[in-house]
């Protein structure tokens, strides 16, 4: 990969990870906040969605690795940590797989653009995992607008509803291994 969008694959690809870092950093902090409000359906959902955004964070280390790219572990932005209401953090992490979204949009754009058929190949996984986040998120979302105030509401839901989706088959390969 030596052209000029091969390598703006690559440092999109590094700014990927430290997105993907950031995000099981802020879900991290979600998850406590929701801990310390003895919302522990809440709680568990998010640290779940941390240990995934790191098990993303690094299939794309292991594919940069494996592909012989640039490979630095990158800062993270300071997370939130402060909320007043339950809706505020599910909109924060909607908004945030948004923008996950969008950047892994311009990823596969630049691999297409590079004819990197590999680095598309491996995007592709990336793009599907974002429209189950995206719509995860969203429903979350609607789910605590529907309960208003009663928090608990959103617990028996998450507790009857949110059961996870196991482990994919078809998911890169972490470097580490999976947690």
């Amino acid at each position: 990969m030596t052209t000029e969008a091969s390598q703006t694959f690559a440092e999109l690809l590094t700014q990927q990870v430290a997105m993907e870092f950031h995000a099981h950093q802020q879900y991290i902090a979600l998850a406590v906040w929701f801990d310390t409000h003895d919302l522990k359906q809440l709680g568990k959902h998010f640290y779940a969605q941390a240990l995934e955004e790191r098990n993303h964070g690094m299939m794309m280390v292991q594919f940069q690795l494996d592909r012989d790219l640039p490979t630095t572990i990158p800062s993270v932005p300071e997370v939130r940590n402060e909320f007043g209401h339950v809706r505020e953090l599910i909109q924060l992490a909607l908004e945030q797989e948004k923008q996950v979204t969008t950047a892994i949009e311009a990823m596969f754009a630049a691999a297409r653009e590079a004819h990197d058929f590999i680095a598309e190949q491996f995007v592709l996984w990336f793009l599907k995992e974002q429209v189950e986040e995206v719509a995860s998120m969203s429903t979350l979302l609607t789910i605590v607008d529907r309960a208003g105030d009663d928090w608990f509401k959103v617990e028996d839901w998450l507790a009857r509803e949110g059961g996870g989706e196991g482990e994919d088959p078809t998911a890169p390969p972490a470097a580490g291994g999976a947690v």
